[in-house]
């Protein structure tokens, strides 16, 4: 018992005297450096410890952070003089077409679908999923009549249709999306043309079975010609099925503000005169932010007055509309006195050309530009700088080179013209 006595009495000593004392090994901030506690033993060592240091019973569990990730960045290919815009980038989180988050961030991680839409005839309307696309092109095919593409990604729709058949204008919308181009058949010209090339892997076209997934809406009674569904949701149990390649494609993110820009001229409603069969307008609706299609329900022949009517879409029961609507001149011409005769047209959507876009009831004088031939068309200023889109839906409408405009007050008036 003494002897316990008289070590704790050593062992308070010596803590006594090491707090009392001021070590000369002072850090170059002028605060101390601690020295380890050294064992009293002969054969002290030099090092704090001897022999293996000791391993504490609880050890924090760090999770390192995840790199920062890096913009994929796509650099414009092609760019006209007097033209500056920054590389384009990669979207990791919204909808790269509409600037808007998908309706499911999975649906990123596929090949957009393009797919063909009818507008004639008349009876076919309304048409199904066309406020589901992100973009949707119209263009003249023949006869006086017009034909969408219309683009999924962001969205699923169980019917989209009536399906018809594609034109050789459509290659350019698979090449810029990367997409499965969806379509009924097509002229011999124009299916073999697209068999031999490159895009062949993504052709999607009617088959036996399921898959593809064409349907007949039953509650239609039309002819089977006319009353072909394709399912973009039934598409996804195809891929698997059939192996095919649908990984998230590399498409470039477009310019987006919600901003309204200051109004260069005003554009509220917008005609387009594809032919004394085939025309229609937008409207802007200040509510809402959109403009609203209003389709033709006749002829204009004989010194017949315009009629229309609003063109519905008969999947979300909406009438199909857009926040930005954009006018596209492009060359228009054929490749030889056989596709004359039949108006088999090659519709030339590379360079740049001649545009008018409408967003926020303002009508902007444009430029179109293929920067690269596997990316979205870039809309810019006459001075360079590039347009930014109101999010949402954009709607293409495709003219010839010599077409013509006329406006005043806010209304605009478009005829389709080819040389």
């Amino acid at each position: 018992m003494r002897l316990q006595r008289c070590n704790n009495l050593f062992v308070l000593v010596l803590l006594i005297s090491a707090c009392g004392s001021r070590s000369d090994n002072t850090s170059s901030g002028g605060i101390p450096t601690p020295t380890p506690f050294q064992p009293l033993t002969e054969n002290a060592s030099d090092l704090p410890y001897v022999g293996a240091a000791p391993t504490p019973l609880y050890l924090p569990s760090v999770t390192p952070l995840p790199p920062t990730p890096l913009p994929i960045i796509v650099v414009p290919e092609s760019l006209p003089e007097g033209v500056d815009v920054p590389a384009f980038t990669l979207s990791a989180i919204l909808n790269p077409l509409t600037g808007l988050p998908p309706s499911d961030p999975a649906l990123m991680d596929r090949r957009p679908l393009a797919i063909k839409v009818a507008n004639y005839p008349r009876y076919i309307r309304p048409q199904s999923g066309l406020t589901l696309a992100d973009n949707v092109y119209e263009y003249y095919i023949e006869q006086g009549l017009t034909r969408f593409i219309a683009v999924f990604y962001g969205n699923d729709s169980e019917w989209v249709g009536p399906v018809r058949s594609g034109r050789y204008f459509d290659e350019h919308i698979q090449r810029m999306y990367h997409a499965y181009l969806v379509f009924k058949f097509a002229d011999d010209r124009v299916e073999s043309h697209l068999q031999t090339s490159d895009i062949a892997p993504f052709l999607v076209v009617p088959g036996f079975g399921a898959c593809p997934p064409f349907r007949l809406m039953e509650t239609r009674k039309i002819e089977v010609y006319n009353n072909s569904y394709f399912s973009t949701i039934r598409w996804k149990d195809c891929i698997i099925k059939e192996g095919l390649e649908n990984r998230r494609q590399g498409i470039r993110q477009g310019f987006f503000n919600e901003n309204a820009p200051m109004p260069e001229l005003l554009g509220t409603k917008m005609f387009t005169y594809y032919s004394v069969d085939s025309y229609n307008y937008w409207l802007y609706d200040p509510g809402t932010k959109q403009y609203i299609r209003y389709q033709e329900r006749s002829d204009t022949r004989n010194k017949k007055e315009e009629s229309y009517d609003v063109l519905m879409d008969a999947v979300t029961g909406e009438a199909v509309h857009a926040s930005n609507v954009v006018f596209l001149l492009a060359s228009h011409t054929f490749s030889n006195t056989f596709d004359e005769e039949d108006e088999v047209y090659q519709i030339d959507l590379t360079g740049s050309g001649e545009a008018y876009v409408f967003r926020d009831g303002v009508g902007i004088s444009a430029r179109w530009i293929r920067t690269n031939k596997d990316q979205p068309l870039l809309l810019t200023m006459l001075n360079g700088a590039p347009i930014y889109f109101r999010p949402g839906i954009t709607f293409y409408e495709v003219l010839g080179m010599a077409s013509y405009v006329d406006q005043d007050a806010g209304e605009w008036n478009f005829h389709h013209a080819t040389p």
